[in-house]
């Protein structure tokens, strides 16, 4: 039997998703505690990979198991040996042809920036701070360049194991809300460390260290060594995985409760 969850996370105490040796992994926490459920070893696989101090608002996983258990087991039960930073929203039995990952038709990851003369304390680990101001409409200019099919090389981390480079980004945009700003990115797939290095661009264009064209100029070149160094994790989340809906699973897209009180 094949069981999909929806999670989110707080991930400014684990060393992100994969499970790593003498490290608090989000992936390793959150199979033991569905094994736990199951009465079996559980071996959970996730939509995107999240990076240390990434959270997530709509992970989503799924896992094989031989146990029968009722849908409300897979949420509560597990919630019940989760520490308080990880929860399980959803549960679904799913057919075995559904794949966390590879049956993702897109992800999107938000990115909360403070810009503001003094770091803040309680968001410290929620928001990007940027002491300076940004001029927000440049950076929206610029976010219009990275729309479409383009090969993402400047953005892409040293470590990135994908075979390509190549990605397709439906929707990049900003929003302002009162002092914090919105970043969205929504594509079909990501490389590591792509959406902070798009944020550091995005920062340096904002701070007035490039104009908007600078973004198309990286795109076409293709260098990392060019583009601005790879921002801080705290504000980055991500904040939707888009299914087909045959697979009949939860697709409301969330964002942060705790910064924007909107219907």
């Amino acid at each position: 039997m094949r069981i999909a969850l929806g999670i989110e996370y707080d991930g400014q105490q684990f060393c992100g998703w994969q499970k790593q040796p003498q490290r608090r992994a989000i992936q390793s926490t959150l199979d033991q505690a569905v094994s736990m459920i199951a009465g079996e070893s559980v071996h959970t696989v996730c939509a995107g990979r999240t990076d240390t101090a990434v959270h997530a608002l709509a992970q989503v996983v799924h896992f094989d198991t031989n146990a029968q258990r009722p849908e409300q087991a897979w949420v509560r039960g597990v919630n019940s040996h989760l520490p308080e930073d990880i929860s399980v929203l959803w549960a679904r039995v799913v057919d075995e042809g559904f794949h966390a990952r590879f049956s993702a038709l897109s992800r999107t990851y938000h990115y909360w920036l403070y810009p503001h003369s003094v770091r803040p304390a309680i968001a410290a680990h929620y928001v990007g701070w940027i002491h300076t101001p940004l001029n927000v409409d440049n950076m929206h200019r610029a976010m219009s360049y990275l729309q479409g099919e383009h090969d993402f090389s400047a953005f892409r981390s040293s470590e990135c194991q994908a075979k390509t480079a190549t990605r397709t980004m439906y929707e990049a945009y900003l929003v302002r809300h009162g002092v914090l700003i919105q970043l969205v990115f929504k594509a079909n797939a990501f490389l590591h460390h792509m959406v902070r290095n798009l944020v550091g661009s995005l920062v340096d264009i904002g701070q007035g260290r490039h104009e908007s064209e600078w973004m198309n100029t990286l795109i076409e070149q293709k260098n990392r060594t060019l583009a601005a160094p790879t921002f801080s994790p705290q504000g980055l989340y991500l904040s939707q995985i888009e299914y087909a809906e045959h697979w009949q699973l939860p697709q409301t897209q969330c964002r942060p409760y705790f910064f924007v009180n909107e219907p």
